[in-house]
C-alpha cells in the first residue's frame, strides 16, 4: 500500500531550518489517535530540538518539528495535544499522539490561544503549587513576570490564594499591567 502525503515543517539536519514540504502521513497504532492539526506552538523547546541542544532532540532524521498543538480527532473532537510519535511533529497536516495526551479544548477558546497557552501555563503552575507549594495567604515574588508564563504566574499566584503577588521584570508597559 502506497502512503499518502501530507505538507510538514521537515528538519533534514540539526541546526537548520526546517523545509516545507511532503511527508508520509502517521497511521496511529491501537493506543495512538490521529489528530488533524489546525495550529502548532513554536517555543524554546522546539527550537532546542531542531537545534540538537534538547536533551531528547531527534537523531533519526528527516523529521517533522513540534512537540504540541491543537486539532481535530478523526470523531470530530477538538484536542490539545502532545507528544507525537517520532518521527511525526505537530507542525504537519497530521500527526500521532498517545490517546492520553489529548485533551478536550472548550470552545470558547480559539486554536491558537489552545496550542499556545499549555506550555507557560503548565510552566508557571507546576512552579508554584507543585514546586513551592505555595499556601494561602503567602507572599510570591515572580522574576520575568512581564513575558508570557510570569504573567500567567501572577494571576495563578492570585488564584491560588497569595497574599501578596511581587512581579519584577524588563517590560514597564506589561509590569504596570
Amino acid at each position: 500500500r502506497k502512503s499518502r502525503m501530507m505538507k510538514a515543517a521537515v528538519l533534514h539536519a540539526l541546526g537548520e531550518a526546517p523545509s516545507y514540504e511532503g511527508f508520509a502521513e502517521p497511521t496511529p497504532n491501537k493506543d495512538e489517535a490521529l489528530v488533524s492539526v489546525k495550529a502548532a506552538s513554536l517555543k524554546n523547546s522546539d527550537k532546542m530540538m531542531a537545534d540538537g541542544s534538547h536533551y531528547d532532540s531527534r537523531r533519526q532524521l528527516p523529521a517533522v518539528v513540534g512537540l504540541d498543538g491543537v486539532g481535530v480527532l478523526e470523531d470530530g473532537t477538538r484536542v490539545y495535544c502532545g507528544g507525537p510519535r517520532p518521527p511525526f511533529g505537530t507542525m504537519a497536516e497530521k500527526t500521532v499522539v498517545p490517546r492520553t495526551f489529548c485533551l478536550p479544548v472548550p470552545d470558547a477558546v480559539d486554536d491558537l490561544t489552545a496550542a499556545a497557552l499549555p506550555n507557560p501555563a503548565m510552566s508557571s503552575w507546576l512552579a508554584l503549587a507543585w514546586r513551592a507549594r505555595l499556601e494561602p495567604g503567602e507572599t510570591v515574588l515572580i522574576l520575568g513576570a512581564t513575558g508570557v508564563a510570569g504573567r500567567l504566574a501572577v494571576q495563578l499566584a492570585r488564584h491560588l490564594g497569595a497574599g501578596r503577588v511581587v512581579g519584577a521584570g524588563r517590560h514597564a508597559e506589561a509590569l504596570e499591567a
